[in-house]
């Protein structure tokens, strides 16, 4: 399975010079936990609820500082024709739970741990559930 499958495709962003404030507004309107920081239609960062955790609140910082300030810059992403596993399996190596998904250098979706957790479950049952119909209740 590939991930513009499962992939979220509406996704909201925010630009470096935007306030801790919006994003966490953002986030919260949402109910998700990191916002991509985009300029020029380009992704240059990624913003979690961490981030602004550890580097603005944890600080005592104000929260109307600027994104570029807590925002994470070294994003690691992914294309929507990367294979489920293969994205999991970067997301072990790099302990990542959300990776933006860039198609010819823009942002056209995110995907998160959680969306592939969802779909490995479809997976399993669908499987058990080919193996019960292939093979029958033995007695």
């Amino acid at each position: 399975m590939r991930i513009k499958e499962i992939m979220t495709t509406d996704v909201r962003t925010v630009k470096p010079s935007d306030t801790v404030i919006k994003a966490a507004t953002i986030m919260d309107q949402l109910d998700v936990g990191c916002i991509p920081v985009v300029e020029n239609d380009n992704v240059v960062g990624i913003v979690t609820d961490r981030d602004i955790v550890l580097r603005n609140v944890a600080k005592g910082q104000d929260p109307n500082q600027r994104i570029s300030s807590v925002m994470t810059t070294k994003v690691t992403s992914v294309s929507p024709d990367m294979d489920v596993h293969e994205v999991a399996d970067l997301m072990a190596e790099h302990q990542i739970r959300r990776l933006p998904v860039i198609e010819n250098n823009k942002l056209v979706g995110i995907i998160a741990i959680g969306d592939i957790a969802v779909e490995a479950i479809f997976e399993d049952e669908a499987g058990e559930a080919l193996h019960q119909i292939s093979f029958g209740v033995r007695h």
